[in-house]
């Protein structure tokens, strides 16, 4: 009865539009009223400073969001994009692939998911609503290529979950490296063929206005906007992966390149700089209420006996190992549909893993695999978050029924993808294994 009382009244409340911090805390509040008892609130609060606000691996993630805004705000993104347009001119869905590339680029840097959509939105949309792209296609390879932000390091929801789990963050971002790199080619590989196959899809760039940059000042201008990013990338995930920092150090690594690219490129201005602290301080907070909220409701949800009550459900299902993570990662993506990613990490981490290690599953492999699967909880509806990002910086035309349709194609490649490192885990476990060894 509490396992239902407590899902159903998470449900409840978001329908009602609360944010999800506090209906988490509010139901943790309500359950351990009426389940465990009062006195587990003293339990939680203790649960909640020694575990959760005393790991030190979450210093991490304050750092990686400043270093988001500074690249945000230096205006870098949209020299990039334009240079890469420039590019692949001539190429059918040139723009499409544009973005994707863009994307990948800026998922390696910033990895906010809301602030690449919008970024893309408004500088990439309209150039391909202008040059005749097909609607959903232009929509949905910018909200699908958005979404890789949490899924390539470095990424806040990385860190996230090798604190929840036995997993170190240097393994975490090195498994999940060649799955995020993958998915992009697949969004990549999916444009170029649609737009081969309907040619207007996605035409070529005029002519006329790819003459007049010539070769010599493309070139400078790959180095000028394009290079930059790359040193940032290199930068965080080289210190990391060579085991010359950790993630938190990287963390400020990151923030020290970011910082002296907003320098060299934006306007320099003290009043920008205090509001990307100001910007950056909204969204750690954000997050880390969160974290607070899930850490109360988990706990409420692990005293009240709820742990017993998934764990036998998932361990009855049909086909035994393979059945039991078919319905997990089923799950995450139903959850998908209705919270972000916060709070399904910080909800199903405490209930999963355990029930993953007894079965003596690849902790890694199945942790990647549920970031991957996360991928679509952004696209999902009716609480697809990148849909609502979109939507509020398209132009006249683009409605929010065009949005679900784009996504659909997007969904089936995160599933196929899927699909493909279950076959093979060596695409996660892989660069790992090569680090260490």
């Amino acid at each position: 009865m509490l396992t239902l009382f407590m899902f159903v009244g998470l449900l409840v409340g978001l329908f009602m539009g609360h944010p999800l911090a506090f209906v988490l805390g509010g139901i943790a509040v309500l359950g351990a009223w009426f389940g465990p008892g009062a006195n587990t609130l003293g339990i939680l609060i203790n649960n909640i400073y020694g575990n959760t606000m005393d790991n030190y691996v979450l210093v991490a993630i304050p750092l990686f969001i400043l270093m988001a805004r500074f690249l945000n705000d230096s205006g870098v993104t949209e020299k990039m994009f334009n240079t890469m347009r420039l590019l692949l001119a001539n190429l059918r869905g040139g723009l499409a692939l544009t973005v994707v590339i863009v994307s990948v680029l800026l998922a390696a840097t910033t990895g906010i998911v809301g602030a690449s959509i919008a970024v893309m939105g408004m500088i990439a949309l309209v150039p391909m609503l202008k040059y005749s792209y097909n609607k959903e296609l232009s929509t949905g390879v910018i909200m699908a290529s958005g979404c890789l932000g949490i899924l390539i390091p470095p990424s806040i929801m990385l860190i996230l979950m090798a604190s929840y789990s036995p997993v170190s963050v240097g393994a975490l971002f090195a498994g999940a490296l060649v799955p995020g790199l993958m998915l992009g080619s697949m969004y990549a590989l999916y444009v170029l063929v649609l737009c081969y196959v309907k040619p207007s899809y996605g035409p070529q760039v005029p002519a006329a206005e790819r003459a007049e940059t010539s070769t010599g000042e493309l070139l400078i201008m790959l180095v000028k906007y394009v290079l930059p990013p790359m040193a940032l990338i290199l930068g965080v995930l080289g210190s990391l992966f060579m085991g010359i920092a950790t993630a938190t150090e990287a963390s400020a690594i990151g923030v020290g390149i970011a910082f002296l690219l907003y320098m060299i490129f934006g306007d320099r201005k003290l009043s920008t700089c205090f509001k990307t602290l100001i910007e950056a301080s909204k969204t750690t907070t954000m997050v880390m209420l969160v974290v607070v909220g899930a850490t109360a409701f988990t706990g409420v949800f692990s005293l009240g006996g709820g742990m017993e009550v998934i764990h036998n459900v998932v361990m009855a299902m049909p086909g035994g190992t393979t059945g039991a993570l078919i319905l997990m990662l089923f799950l995450v993506f139903l959850l998908g549909m209705f919270l972000d990613w916060t709070g399904i990490v910080l909800l199903s981490f405490p209930i999963m893993l355990p029930i993953v290690e007894n079965m003596g599953v690849d902790m890694l492999w199945f942790v990647v695999m549920v970031a991957v699967v996360l991928q679509t909880s952004f696209l999902t509806p009716p609480f697809g978050y990148a849909l609502f990002y979109l939507k509020g910086v398209a132009p006249p035309g683009v409605e929010i029924v065009d949005l679900y349709k784009a996504v659909i194609p997007f969904v089936v490649l995160i599933l196929l993808a899927c699909a493909l490192m279950t076959l093979f885990p060596v695409l996660i476990t892989g660069l790992p294994a090569m680090l260490v060894g």
